[in-house]
């Protein structure tokens, strides 16, 4: 019996002394993506009534962008050119605002930034330092009242059109 207790245990320590370990590593790489709104790839500020000139238009865009990440983000946008062209006419593109706010599934805690006018250089409108699945950003786009295109109908064109492309980035923090 003494033997056999001995045989046993020197197998136990023969199997422990060829025991192999293994690193085993969670790696997680940041991922956002940042999802327009098909229906409202293209978003008009119609300018139609004498008030429109002096007020200024609104068009506003609910659940315009759909994000997912993986920890803290920022969005940000910018307009491709400093001013917006038709012929020799321009509006410039900081006359345009842009506010985000909470979509109908929310970031939660994200920091959304007020009116900011449109720039050629990237500007920050939302923050936050938690991530999210298929959360909601709602865009207003406001244009200039006080008469501030008054000048820029372009005869025989109805309506005058001016134009940029706004890109939205999301990135990670």
């Amino acid at each position: 019996m003494k033997k056999f207790i001995f045989t046993a245990l020197t197998l136990v320590g023969f199997a422990a002394a060829n025991a192999q370990t293994v690193t085993l590593n969670v790696r997680l790489k940041p991922i956002q993506t940042l999802i327009v709104n098909t229906a409202q790839k293209t978003v008009n500020l119609d300018y139609t009534t004498r008030d429109d000139y002096a007020n200024g238009v609104t068009s506003s865009n609910a659940d315009h962008l759909t994000i997912y990440s993986t920890g803290g983000f920022q969005v940000k946008v910018k307009s491709a050119t400093a001013a917006l062209q038709n012929g020799s006419k321009s509006i410039q593109a900081n006359t345009i605002q842009v506010k985000a706010s909470a979509g109908t599934d929310p970031v939660n805690g994200a920091q959304y930034a007020a009116l900011t006018p449109l720039s050629a250089t990237e500007t920050t409108l939302v923050t936050s330092s938690v991530g999210g699945v298929d959360k909601k950003i709602s865009i207003d786009y406001k244009g200039s009242g006080a008469n501030a295109y008054l000048d820029n109908y372009v005869a025989n064109q109805n309506p005058s059109v001016y134009t940029t492309e706004l890109t939205y980035t999301i990135i990670s923090q």
